[in-house]
């Protein structure tokens, strides 16, 4: 037992073991230890927020009812699992979470035996729970599994492909569904619709949520779960998901119950801190705030803009010239910078829920009668919809834009949210134009040039802020595979360095290129290449060194080699960019350091290729020449 001071009972539990072994009168008061101690770290470091607050008592009774960790638990997402950490010997830790060698920010199975999956990207926890029902059935194994799905989780549609098999060949597994009615901004859909006018009809105490129109027809009300139970569910609720005896009495119902079980629980995102109850949307995930006040520190003015901003803003302006023009995200309305576009043309703004494969296709049917969609979509989520950008856009070679926010490190949300892989897997695709920016202005221009063609496009921008440079009242098209040089070497210093510098990755190059008086290239385009520029440089350097934030397997510099192989040339290269890892959690700046894509860390890369003997025979041929 570790003493807390202003905690009677928190440092007394600090396994799911120690837990069971309260009275449960107890465990109100532990709920409230546990919200506070939340809000007070968090205040200090920041991180997911108002889910987290929205799940202390489910995550209480599910440790108190399940003999955790032999039945299993599978959280989706993981940015409601902070209480679920905090009961199974992690609470010590939480100051350090999505820091540096800290605490991962979502569960991880090598974090901790209480992890059972590791997750970040939802809708997945049904199929992963049922796979664990499916080897203790076939393993003779009398154990539990659980998925808690929640924060919108359950609009995306692997969540009903799991019901739908789990159903068909009756696991016994609970499907635990957490309704906050929201995912990061409001829910959208027609479940959520359902959900609200059932919680209308019933009474219960919860947020305000959809105003249910009074002509629906609600026969379907009489029978709440029939869409669960068409999928082969028993279902159960809903109930009010902070009431501890409600929840531990329906656990011990179900744990013993044969068959999948679906348990219909609303809660409260923010739960019971007033300023995240009343906007969850800002609370979300934070940065540093008042624990008292839930005031957040004032922006120094005159700051850069973000490339979320600098998108979001053209897209409007895009939008006011060409009626044809409309915006789709999957669930990312905030964080793709889309709220203005929203109310401002909600007819031509398209929220389609934590769906990308929808999102994909349902631009490509936008495209098939001649709008113009843009889809802002991070470049992690992407991975989800890769098959219908492949078979519904690009075979059919549909005008669509992809706005690709979070490419490269994206910092503390950790490996399942870095968009390391982004250029390798759209370089590859036939038709695609592939661009990166290497500054707010250059994004306007390539999402103008995206807009003007008629083949699809991605552009790819990293998290952040741009550099503060002039931006053009008109975002003016670039010429299609048309690269730049940004710095010329000075003198004849010999041997002679060329960077081929991708998007973000323009900037840590001028630092290096400064020391070594090199050539530097925002490329622009990583497909198509200019193919010119790379054979002028190929011809009037001694080595070429690619750059870019994305994995080195694949991606920008990969199309480099492969060229200059088709042209046979035979300079030497030096291939820069993300290691063949996964890469965990830390800010940006200390995860590029730490993997030497910094300035000083690709100026040591460059300087020990350069000492490589290998270079003397080409360089003396060279020179002779």
């Amino acid at each position: 037992m570790v003493e807390i001071p202003g905690y009677t009972l928190l440092g007394r539990v600090n396994t799911p073991a120690e837990l069971r072994r309260l009275p449960l009168s107890e465990l109100p008061h532990l709920a409230v230890e546990m919200r506070r101690y939340l809000i007070e770290t968090l205040g200090r470091i920041g991180g997911h927020f108002a889910a987290n607050l929205g799940t202390v008592e489910l995550t209480l009774a599910l440790h108190y009812a399940f003999e955790t960790p032999r039945d299993r638990l599978v959280w989706d997402v993981g940015h409601q699992a902070y209480p679920h950490k905090m009961l199974t010997g992690r609470r010590a830790r939480l100051e350090t979470i999505r820091r540096l060698n800290g605490l991962m920010p979502f569960c991880h199975r090598d974090e901790s035996e209480y992890d059972t999956f590791g997750v970040g990207h939802s809708s997945t926890s049904i199929s992963a729970a049922a796979g664990m029902a499916a080897a203790a059935r076939i393993k003779g194994e009398k154990r539990r599994a659980v998925a808690i799905i929640g924060d919108g989780g359950m609009t995306g549609g692997m969540a009903f492909e799991a019901m739908n098999h789990a159903g068909h060949i009756g696991l016994d597994m609970i499907v635990v569904y957490n309704d906050n009615d929201m995912s990061i901004s409001e829910n959208v859909g027609a479940l959520r619709n359902h959900s609200a006018r059932l919680v209308k009809k019933l009474g219960l105490n919860t947020p305000p949520r959809l105003t249910a129109d009074e002509e629906h027809n609600e026969a379907h009300l009489e029978n709440p779960g029939a869409l669960f139970e068409t999928l082969g569910f028993t279902y159960h609720g809903p109930i009010d998901g902070h009431d501890l005896d409600a929840l531990l009495a329906a656990f011990e119902r179900l744990k013993d119950a044969k068959g999948p079980q679906l348990l219909h629980v609303l809660t409260v995102k923010g739960k019971g801190f007033d300023p995240a109850e009343a906007d969850p949307i800002k609370y979300h995930g934070v940065t540093q705030f008042d624990p008292v006040t839930g005031a957040f520190p004032s922006k120094k003015p005159g700051g850069k803009p973000a490339y979320t901003q600098v998108f979001g803003d053209w897209l409007c302006q895009a939008a006011e010239r060409d009626p044809k023009v409309v915006g789709i995200t999957p669930a990312m309305r905030e964080g793709s910078g889309l709220v203005e576009f929203s109310k401002r043309f909600p007819a031509r703004y398209f929220d389609a829920g934590i769906a990308e494969q929808h999102a994909v296709t349902l631009a490509a049917g936008l495209a098939c009668e001649g709008l113009k969609p843009v889809c802002a979509i991070y470049s992690t989520f992407l991975q989800r919809g890769y098959d219908q950008l492949i078979h519904d856009v690009a075979i059919q070679n549909l005008p669509v834009v992809f706005a690709v926010d979070r490419g490269g490190l994206v910092g503390a949300d950790g490996a399942t949210h870095h968009g390391a892989f982004d250029l390798s897997y759209l370089r590859c695709i036939p038709n695609m134009v592939v661009m990166a920016p290497s500054d707010e202005n250059e994004c306007r221009r390539m999402l103008a040039t995206g807009l003007s063609l008629s083949q699809p496009s991605a552009v790819r921008y990293p998290r952040g802020n741009g550099l503060g440079v002039e931006i053009d009242e008109e975002a003016r098209p670039l010429t299609l595979g048309k690269g730049r040089i940004v710095r010329e070497a000075i003198g004849r210093r010999r041997p002679r360095v060329a960077i081929l510098a991708f998007g973000a990755m323009v900037q840590p190059a001028l630092e290096a290129a400064d020391i070594l008086d090199a050539v530097v290239a925002d490329m622009r385009f990583v497909k198509p290449l200019d193919v010119e520029l790379v054979l002028q440089l190929a011809q009037e350097n001694d080595l070429l060194v690619t750059l870019e934030d994305n994995s080195r397997v694949g991606g920008a510099g990969s199309g480099v080699n492969e060229l200059l192989a088709q042209h046979h040339q035979l300079v030497p290269v030096l291939n820069l960019g993300l290691p063949d890892h996964f890469i965990e959690h830390g800010t940006r700046e200390e995860l590029m350091t730490q993997i030497g894509l910094d300035g000083p860390g690709i100026l040591r890369s460059i300087q020990k290729r350069l000492r490589s003997k290998d270079l003397d025979e080409p360089l003396v041929k060279r020179n002779q020449a």
